[in-house]
């Protein structure tokens, strides 16, 4: 049977925003490229460039998966029927399908002989896949001291391209909002950053960026995603001016009331912006703000923080 929509309700349909923001097929390529040019000059030269050799193996599976199960078609269909996420992390994790993408990520990547980074693969390579659920459980649910630190980037990488792979792959997904706002439709997982995009029908929209499948979906702006009050927000970014900090790239909103921040990328002063690369290789602002009292809630997969 047709829905009839009154004359408000017309309205409101024609204006609403998309609530979706889907990556592209090469996110992983252009994150890569992202690191390699933030990379130059940066005091975390090393590590972006890590993240970066890990970045193009994810794009390596995701062009060329593994052979391996998926999530149960059924569950997923009855999940959006209930609005649910249809990759909830903290039920999949615990289930095989995403250890061959684990697997895969370890056989594309040879680190130095006898280096820190050689040492991490060795122990992924050689833990049961018991022990692997138990560190990406802990990993999934932000218990970063439940695992060792070195493990993490390689840890997130393998979850983030298996999830990202099943988001792109799966048609016809009718994804809700979340319970929070900050949280994922697609999978559940808190966001990692906001995107305020400046094309098309996004023009001026703020899309939250998941920090596991990278789902984006639409947040209504100033207005904190963690207690939803819109009262006091303040926006920092690395430049002191007030003029050129309105001009930034990358800006944090700080909220008063729950002394929390979130990131978020401006793509229309940096049409190349992404939100990962951007995270990373601006941890000076997050130590920053952490001394002025404020915390970050947003996780980064592939970075272990100094605690919980």
């Amino acid at each position: 049977m047709a829905t009839i929509l009154e004359p408000g309700e017309i309205e409101a349909a024609a204006t609403a925003p998309p609530f979706l923001h889907l990556p592209p097929s090469n996110l992983f390529t252009l994150r890569a490229l992202r690191l390699e040019r933030l990379a130059e000059g940066h005091p975390l030269a090393d590590y972006l460039r890590l993240i970066a050799g890990l970045c193009q193996q994810q794009q390596r599976l995701m062009d060329d998966p593994p052979d391996a199960a998926v999530p149960d078609p059924q569950r997923i269909q009855r999940c959006l029927e209930h609005g649910l996420p249809p990759f909830a992390a903290d039920s999949l994790v615990r289930e095989d399908a995403w250890l061959p993408w684990l697997n895969g990520l370890l056989q594309g990547y040879q680190p130095a002989a006898q280096s820190p980074v050689e040492q991490a693969v060795t122990t992924l390579r050689n833990a049961s896949a018991g022990q692997l659920k138990t560190w990406a459980l802990a990993l999934v649910s932000g218990q970063f001291s439940l695992l060792p630190a070195a493990l993490v980037p390689f840890l997130g990488s393998a979850l983030q391209v298996a999830w990202s792979h099943w988001l792109l792959t799966t048609p016809d997904l009718a994804l809700k909002p979340g319970t929070s706002l900050n949280q994922c439709p697609a999978c559940g997982s808190p966001a990692m950053a906001g995107v305020i995009r400046h094309r098309g029908k996004y023009n001026g929209l703020r899309y939250l960026v998941c920090s596991l499948c990278a789902c984006e979906w639409h947040v209504v702006r100033v207005k904190c995603v963690y207690c939803e009050q819109s009262k006091g927000l303040q926006y920092v970014s690395f430049d002191s001016d007030r003029h050129a900090a309105d001009k930034a790239p990358l800006r944090a909103e700080t909220c008063p009331g729950c002394q929390s921040y979130l990131k978020q990328i401006y793509l229309e002063c940096d049409a190349e912006g992404e939100a990962l690369s951007a995270d990373l290789s601006s941890l000076m602002l997050d130590m920053r703000l952490e001394q002025e009292g404020f915390q970050r809630p947003a996780p980064n997969l592939l970075l272990a923080p100094g605690g919980d």
